[in-house]
């Protein structure tokens, strides 16, 4: 079973959803964070669930769907994964990936 690491950069991402959400309700914030979360512990059985993220092909960088939100997570050659960043869908995710 495939180990699951946030990378600080991933970290500060939920947290400023969090933060964004929580501005207006405390509530939701709380389920659309636990959701991502819930959502990206599928990885440990489900590793290649997302599509491959085309803009890196010598990676596997692959892209998990939550709602509104893009889970970027990378493969490595060990098998474990790096999530990488959450995304809100009308960001540019190329600008922020490399």
């Amino acid at each position: 079973m495939a180990k699951i690491n946030w990378t600080s950069e991933a970290e500060r991402w939920l947290r400023d959803i969090y933060d964004y959400i929580a501005e207006d309700n405390p509530d939701a914030a709380i389920r659309v964070v636990e959701g991502i979360y819930e959502k990206a512990q599928t990885l440990h059985r489900f590793p290649e669930l997302g599509h491959k993220y085309d803009e890196k092909p010598d990676q596997n960088i692959r892209i998990l769907l939550y709602g509104h939100y893009r889970i970027a997570y990378l493969i490595k050659p060990d098998d474990n994964i790096d999530i990488l960043g959450i995304f809100h869908s009308a960001l540019e995710i190329d600008r922020y990936l490399f």
